[in-house]
């Protein structure tokens, strides 16, 4: 064990704050099973108690009751902190809670702070830096696809990937430094074909974990999405549809959203946050145009971008539009939106779908945002779009 590791022991409640059925008090350190033996009551003493088990135990405080209690423990070198370890399973009452912190405290503990628990377990070698970070995304996983992903990492997952590129580094250098050292000899150990190989190898292997880096983002923080087009082409009733409430202001006067709304969904374990733009057009007005020019800074910054287009308002000023979104959505994944589809008959959808910018290559999808029609496609759409060949690994 380190020599420069903290050896005090250390007290705190686990369980979030405020009252509950069940609360977890953990204690660790070298001294964590004699402080806890002193405080609760057994039928046997701690010390002969088996590891990793339960027994019930009695806790006292001025000769009165004060709870029933779980207590299990664990001994060093198997916890997760990798010290003698005990854990408390008392009443989610928060009176209950405060007087066994302050009985521990009163007979050796000091409270521990923010994440100490994690760094003890860093520092005594039972995980390393990228496993501790992922305990703290494990906590916050908010999706599926988060809580995946942060469990594979605290497995160790990213730390296997980083053992393999620095194993291949090792062997890359250990057959340079060999030709240097014989470089007069004009011998050739290393086979340049192979030199090639393990440097295309690690390569690779470095641009899946920068890939992974930026997949992992996504993931944790939500998807973006942009919602754009014109005024009144349905994008605020779109937000509200997949949100299941009234987030955004739905008006039939041009230029009603005037900055980004954001909130976030969850698609089949997957976060879209999605963003409600400002409507394009050509405006006069000073603070619309602050929010148009925001709209183009979100599209910069979404992964895929969802161009709405009001299917009873066709006209020539679509192509201008057209210019504004399409460069802008290069390296990223576009989906049209043609809505208040409600409003037009099969052969007007028709002639519609082949007179639409036909040259523009992306997903079509007829919907109408108003009555929900055909909004599952959508969401299909979305999650074919998003691409997390990864998430799973």
């Amino acid at each position: 064990m380190n020599d420069f590791i903290d050896r005090t022991t250390i007290c705190a409640i686990s369980t979030p704050a405020g009252r509950g059925g069940i609360a977890i008090i953990r204690v660790s350190g070298s001294e964590a099973i004699t402080v806890a033996d002193k405080i609760v009551q057994c039928k046997q003493s701690l010390d002969a108690l088996p590891a990793k088990t339960l027994a019930l135990g009695m806790i006292h405080k001025d000769g009165e009751l004060l709870d029933e209690i779980m207590i299990s423990v664990f001994r060093a070198p198997d916890s997760f902190t990798g010290e003698d370890m005990v854990e408390i399973n008392c009443h989610g009452s928060i009176f209950i809670q405060q007087e066994i912190m302050q009985l521990l405290l009163a007979n050796g503990c000091r409270m521990a702070r923010g994440g100490e628990f994690t760094q003890r377990a860093f520092l005594n070698g039972k995980i390393d830096l990228s496993q501790a970070e992922a305990v703290a995304d494990v906590i916050t996983s908010s999706s599926a696809s988060a809580h995946r992903m942060a469990m594979s990492q605290m497995r160790g997952g990213f730390s296997n990937e980083l053992q393999n590129i620095r194993s291949q580094l090792v062997k890359f250098a250990s057959l340079i430094e060999l030709e240097l050292d014989f470089s007069e000899e004009d011998v050739e150990f290393a086979d340049r074909t192979l030199l090639q190989s393990l440097i295309e190898s690690i390569r690779t292997d470095i641009e899946h974990l920068a890939t992974s880096f930026k997949l992992g983002n996504v993931i944790k923080n939500g998807v973006p999405v942009a919602i754009v087009g014109e005024t009144n082409a349905g994008k605020s009733t779109l937000l509200n549809l997949l949100l299941n409430e009234e987030k955004a202001i739905v008006s039939d006067t041009h230029g009603t959203t005037r900055d980004a709304i954001e909130d976030v969904v969850n698609i089949n374990g997957i976060a879209f946050r999605f963003i409600d733009t400002a409507g394009l057009r050509d405006t006069k007005d000073k603070v619309e145009k602050l929010g148009i020019e925001k709209t183009y800074r979100k599209i910069e910054q979404a992964n895929i971008i969802i161009w709405m287009v009001d299917a009873t308002q066709f006209s020539e000023k679509i192509e201008h539009i057209a210019e504004k979104i399409i460069p802008r959505t290069v390296n990223k994944k576009l989906i049209i939106i043609i809505n208040k589809v409600d409003r037009l008959s099969t052969e007007e959808q028709e002639v519609l779908n082949e007179e639409f910018l036909p040259d523009i290559k992306a997903e079509r999808i007829y919907l109408s945002a108003k009555f929900n029609q055909n909004t599952q496609r959508l969401e299909n759409a979305l999650l074919k779009a998003v691409n997390l060949p990864n998430s799973k690994e």
